[in-house]
């Protein structure tokens, strides 16, 4: 199956999506000839890219079955350091990567005895992982509760700030040449002769294009155009999170923290972010009172302190969520139509492979065997063997 109907030097390229995945990839298409154009039904970044928590999170993460993805984050993992170098370098802008690690901390025995069971399978991974006492734990933070029981220290779990990971892949993508068009939302995908060709607009405006690189997150799945077996099975996984602010000179915490129920991501202008609910609830987008107390007080059980910070933000995304929660990437059936979707929580941390995977795809025709477990065709396979 050839992913090129016809080659071209210099393809025309329509993005639909202008999250990090949809500009990191037509950043790295745009520095090397490529006609790019990218499509949004919002604001560029504004989805889940702006609502993220920016954790690297290649380490914590890892599930039983999920050795693939643990790979692959763990891959994109040591491509950050240089991506962040190159952003950058290209727009001044500074992403504020982050590398004091993160503590996922027990709260009580049945948190440590959970936390010890998912210590072995990290160190079966042969991930950078180490067991923290209590006292070891409050050394490194110590306005962390006494009641603490122990942590694990994902040294390597670093952070970025998303959302100046978000404006400097616009300054970057703008200052290579490509077009982006916001609220311009992409009905359906344009093909002949069974080949991708383009996209139609909402309002039926048609523009052609050499590939198409579906990367519009949870609404991946509404674009038409496409077979009902080749929509990429994503769904909208809500996520409510706040954001506190402490002092920076003085902050509360230096790590990223763990815990049941809770996350705390500090930023070095004094934001701490509080996440993140998982909701089965398609795009409904209000915040709770339920929520944000739950998020409080699971936050507040292992940083007392936090009580008196003050409230600066409260938001709702919504995470693209494929149906075995793996990102979808590659090409598919159709010639011409590159997938680039469903990263789930993960979409900050597989922005620089998933660029530079797609782009030696398009421009090189090479498809890198790390792209293998995440095809479309997985869930087709998957259907047959049930």
């Amino acid at each position: 199956m050839k992913l090129h109907p016809t080659r071209r030097d210099n393809p025309r390229v329509a993005i639909i999506g202008a999250g990090v995945i949809g500009l990191a990839i037509g950043w790295r298409l745009a520095t090397r000839g490529a006609q790019v154009t990218i499509f949004d039904r919002g604001a560029a970044g504004r989805g889940a890219s702006h609502a993220a928590a920016g954790m690297l999170a290649a380490t914590m993460e890892a599930e039983p079955g999920e050795e693939a993805l643990v790979a692959l984050g763990r891959a994109s993992h040591a491509r950050w350091a240089a991506f962040a170098a190159e952003l950058l370098d290209a727009t001044r802008i500074d992403v504020e990567l982050r590398t004091e690690g993160t503590l996922i901390v027990a709260v009580t025995g049945d948190d440590r005895a959970q936390l010890m069971h998912h210590l072995a399978l990290q160190q079966k991974l042969n991930l950078p992982v180490e067991w923290l006492t209590a006292s070891e734990v409050r050394r490194r933070e110590p306005h962390l509760a006494t009641t603490i029981a122990g942590a694990v220290l994902c040294a390597q779990d670093h952070q970025v700030d998303n959302r100046r990971l978000v404006t400097a892949l616009r300054e970057a993508v703008r200052r290579n040449g490509v077009t982006i068009h916001e609220h311009r939302a992409v009905a359906e995908i344009l093909s002949s002769a069974g080949a991708a060709t383009g996209v139609v607009l909402e309002d039926g405006q048609q523009v052609t294009a050499d590939i198409v690189v579906l990367a519009a997150g949870a609404w991946s799945r509404g674009i038409g155009g496409l077979p009902a077996d080749l929509r990429p099975p994503v769904r909208p996984v809500k996520g409510q999170m706040l954001a506190l602010h402490m002092d920076p000179a003085a902050p509360l915490i230096n790590h990223v923290i763990c815990a049941p129920g809770v996350y705390l991501v500090p930023r070095r202008d004094g934001r701490v972010l509080v996440g993140a609910t998982v909701e089965e609830r398609g795009f409904d987008a209000s915040l709770t009172a339920g929520a944000m107390l739950t998020l409080l007080e699971s936050a507040w059980r292992i940083v007392p302190s936090i009580e008196e910070l003050q409230i600066l933000e409260m938001w709702v995304g919504h995470r693209p969520g494929s149906r075995d929660d793996a990102p979808i990437l590659g090409a598919g059936p159709i010639p011409g139509l590159i997938y680039a979707t469903g990263h789930h929580r993960n979409g900050i941390l597989l922005t620089p492979i998933t660029a530079d995977l797609i782009a030696a795809l398009i421009l090189d025709d090479v498809a890198d065997p790390a792209l293998a477990p995440f095809g479309i065709e997985r869930f087709a396979l998957a259907h047959a063997a049930e």
